[in-house]
This record gives structure tokens, sequence and C-alpha cells, in this order.
């Protein structure tokens, strides 16, 4: 994943065409039924994608260890993006992607979030909102681990400033974005 700097978060068909004809490699589905995931991710991976999805925002997928399971045994993803600890423990001892999300709204938020990825040890965080680019190299420092940012990004301005401040990728759905170079 290092070497993709826009990680598209794909929420409808028309975005996922789009994906489907960029030289992205990792996309992340999210916003779709899970009846619609196998069509999805045969899409992708006919098409050389890497698919990551984000499991709790799949409606009719349980965002907890078991809905993990059911998207790495019998879907086959390639990561998971979720803010339940025990989702990214089932990932890392499958030897899936598996990337915690946490929220920062406040002093507390980011303590709490950082005690958590302590423990959990993971490969990356995601980081929302991508306002929060200045804490990049404080939580780097605290967890071990590459950070991604995402949420309410609305120009390039601040994509600069997210990789400025050591962020790996950023998340979006603005498509206008996913050509940054």
């Amino acid at each position: 994943m290092n070497e993709q700097k826009i990680i598209p978060a794909i929420s409808d068909y028309k975005k996922l065409e789009k994906f489907l004809k960029s030289d992205l490699k990792y996309g992340i589905l999210m916003n779709f039924q899970l009846a619609q995931l196998e069509d999805l991710i045969s899409k992708m991976k006919h098409h050389q994608k890497k698919v990551l999805i984000h499991s709790e925002l799949i409606r009719g997928l349980s965002s907890d260890e078991y809905g993990a399971i059911y998207l790495i045994q019998s879907l086959h993803v390639d990561g998971i993006i979720s803010s339940k600890p025990k989702v990214i423990e089932i990932c890392k001892k499958r030897n899936t992607i598996g990337i915690y999300r946490f929220f920062i709204k406040d002093s507390i938020s980011l303590e709490q979030s950082l005690e958590i990825g302590k423990r959990l040890k993971p490969d990356f965080v995601e980081i929302l909102p991508a306002s929060s680019y200045e804490l990049v190299e404080e939580i780097k420092a605290e967890l071990h681990c590459e950070v991604l940012l995402g949420g309410l990004i609305r120009n390039s301005k601040t994509l600069d400033q997210c990789f400025r401040h050591g962020a790996i990728a950023v998340t979006t759905s603005d498509t206008n974005l996913w050509d940054y170079q």
C-alpha cells in the first residue's frame, strides 16, 4: 500500500467504473449492500485491483470478528478497515491488511485510540478527520505504524498538508482528487 498516495473510497457504481479504469491499485468499498460484494470484488479482482472493505459501512454485514472472517475466508478481500479492535486482530491472525480507524474529536478520544492502538499493534491506522494531520508524527511515534488520513478532504491543499506531515496515503471519495500526484 505504501506506493499509492490516494486510496479511493468507492460508494457507488459510477465511482467503481472510474476506479477500474484508473492506474490506482487499492480501493475501498463502502456503503454497498452485503449481497453486492461478491460481484463487486470479482470485478475488482478481474482488473487486478486490491480490495479493501470498510466493514462498518457495508449494509447487512456484521461489523464484528465474524463479519471479518466472512470477508477474508469467503470473499478473499485484501484488507479491512474498522474501528473495532477484534476485527483488526482477526486480520492480523489471517495475514490480511487490517487498518485500525479512529476519529479524533478531542484529547480524550486521541488518548483512548492510542491506548487501543498500542495493544493492537496495527500495520496501519486511518485517522479522521484529515484536518488532524498535525498529529501524524506523534501518532506514528506512539504506535510505530504507518498513518492514513481521511474525511473532509475538499482540495489538494489539504492533501499536500497530509503528506507534508507524514501520512503515507489519504482515503477519499472525491473522484476529483483521485488523480493527485
